[in-house]
């Protein structure tokens, strides 16, 4: 006897999964940025000294089309189960504000891809008739360790990019999402979060964390800020100002382990002399950084102050960006202001 309840169970699947596997359903929620329980362990042979990427392999394979895109790339972070690489590049509008735009990869201690996030460019989303940054950082870095994986990328977010605009698509009580895999990986497009990229093959559970190697604590630093004229409420707020500079001095945290910090900090330049020391804003010098670190990266950011050019690079070990905007310059006079970012965030943490 004919079990037509039966096919027809068996037909509706094989359309739902067809549909899973190609994008064309409304997809689970994404899991949380991070992943659960990934920072969750005791330290596990944490190195938290960032270094260039290493040549040969699957880091060098992954970056390589970056970097020649002029993008920053290095090896942040890593423990006994995996690394962190991490990737940026400023784009300037016309007003020549910077829009940092970032990619994170993790590899498992078998030099294998376990994870990537790459997010929207800047502070906005991912909006129809933008250029396609994402697309264009995705696809060549994915297609360089799995075969396929970087046209099937660049298609679904260009059919993404194209689908939410129709009224059909896009429905105003639902973020607009796109969920596919092949036989490397699960990924899931959103305006929000940008790529993200789960391989099927490779994991890594403990997700390295270490910022030791070139930060102190918030609340041995926060009293030298207050001393520099800092309005600094912590706890708990992570966001200090200073009002009479126009500054800001924000971190990022684990406990109170400094992860990053990030800040502003004008720079005036007559007769060849800084007429803005930076002890104005820190008279104890930079005491959220490490001993160890301290003198090399001061030097290298007096350095882009006395030229008021950009810099992104490792110094001792130190992940240091520094985006600098001119203003008015007179022979060896100038003006300018520059933000200043140090260390690396963990993968799949905000901000970026």
């Amino acid at each position: 006897m004919l079990d037509i309840k039966g096919a027809m169970t068996a037909s509706l699947a094989a359309i739902l999964g067809s549909w899973l596997l190609t994008g064309c359903a409304p997809s689970a929620e994404p899991p949380g940025l991070p992943p659960a329980k990934v920072y969750e362990h005791a330290a596990a042979a944490e190195n938290s000294a960032a270094v260039p990427v290493p040549a040969g392999g699957t880091a060098a394979a992954l970056t390589r089309p970056l970097t020649d895109a002029g993008w920053f790339c290095a090896q942040v972070r890593g423990n006994a189960d995996g690394r962190v690489l991490w990737c940026r590049i400023a784009h300037h509008d016309d007003a020549d504000t910077v829009q940092p735009q970032v990619a994170q990869f993790l590899l498992d201690h078998h030099d294998r891809l376990a994870w990537a996030w790459f997010p929207p460019a800047g502070a906005g989303t991912y909006e129809q008739g933008d250029d396609p940054r994402i697309a264009d950082a995705a696809a060549p870095a994915l297609a360089a360790v799995w075969p396929g994986a970087g046209d099937r990328t660049r298609q679904e977010i260009d059919d993404f990019v194209r689908d939410s605009g129709d009224p059909m698509v896009r429905r105003s009580d639902e973020l607009p999402k796109s969920a596919w895999r092949d036989e490397h990986a699960d990924y899931r497009f959103s305006d929000l979060d940008g790529l993200l990229v789960t391989a099927r093959d490779a994991t890594v559970r403990r997700w390295p964390f270490g910022a030791e190697h070139y930060a102190t604590t918030m609340s041995s630093t926060v009293d030298d800020l207050r001393a520099g004229g800092y309005d600094c409420f912590y706890p708990p707020q992570q966001s200090c100002t200073r009002v009479q500079s126009n500054g800001y001095f924000d971190v990022t945290l684990r406990d109170d382990q400094i992860v990053t910090a990030k800040f502003g900090i004008g720079s005036l330049i007559e007769s060849g002399r800084q007429r803005h020391p930076l002890t104005e804003e820190f008279p104890h010098g930079l005491t959220f950084l490490t001993e160890a670190v301290r003198r090399p990266v001061t030097e290298r950011i007096e350095l882009a102050r006395r030229s008021g050019t950009s810099f992104a690079g490792i110094v001792a070990g130190t992940i240091v960006i520094i985006d600098a905007r001119r203003g008015a310059v007179d022979g060896e006079d100038l003006v300018a202001y520059l933000d200043i970012q140090l260390g690396a965030p963990l993968a799949a943490t905000l901000p970026l």
